[in-house]
């Protein structure tokens, strides 16, 4: 399974936004971007205003990095998405939502993407009673994304769980903490996925 394996804070402080990538960390005074809120780099403060093609690249880097995607595989989604009838830009990020690790991230049972990730690719869950270990799996409505019996007992899954009462389910998933499972109800909507993306800027620069 590939992955990104720079320095996660330093992705924030390039895109000059919290992307939530470490987990509890973010919510810390410990958080890199709060504590430098700039671009890394010998000329991170004096980086010069981005314009045009910039901006569109940027756009395109924030979400591939917030949901941990490589390139390759998030143009693959964008022709995916394209190909569909719909809005492009708001069925990619509909994909992107309803991959495994997302769902498992929203759920609760992760502190971050990268710890779900982890947990799918290590066979902790199940998709409608089958063990499921592919992170980018597409999960449907109506599907249960449950934990395994043998996986409850796991320290950080329950610290999760405690953490993620405060910051909430998404309307378009259901939550049974006591059953430690839940039930992707439909696919999000446009205005149930809350963080600032402006994913019309992304299908203006792969439309190029």
């Amino acid at each position: 399974m590939a992955r990104n394996t720079e320095a996660v804070c330093r992705l924030c402080r390039r895109e000059g936004m919290k992307l939530f990538l470490k987990g509890d960390r973010c919510f810390k005074e410990k958080c890199a971007f709060e504590r430098r809120g700039y671009a890394p780099g010998q000329h991170g403060r004096r980086r010069g205003k981005v314009q045009g093609y910039g901006i569109q690249l940027r756009e395109k880097q924030k979400v591939k990095r917030m949901y941990g995607v490589l390139e390759k595989q998030f143009r693959n989604y964008f022709i995916k998405a394209s190909r569909r009838k719909g809005i492009t830009g708001t069925t990619l990020l509909q994909m992107l939502e309803q991959r495994l690790d997302n769902v498992v991230y929203r759920l609760g049972f992760a502190s971050s993407r990268a710890m779900a990730r982890q947990l799918v690719a290590h066979g902790h869950f199940k998709i409608n009673g089958r063990k499921a270990a592919v992170p980018s799996a597409i999960v449907r409505p109506g599907s249960i994304v449950a934990l395994r019996e043998s996986s409850r007992k796991n320290d950080q899954i329950k610290m999760s769980l405690d953490t993620a009462k405060g910051r909430g389910v998404p309307g378009w998933l259901e939550l049974d903490a006591d059953r430690f499972q839940g039930v992707v109800k439909q696919a999000p909507a446009r205005d149930e996925i809350t963080m600032p993306i402006q994913e019309q800027l992304i299908v203006e620069l792969y439309s190029k």
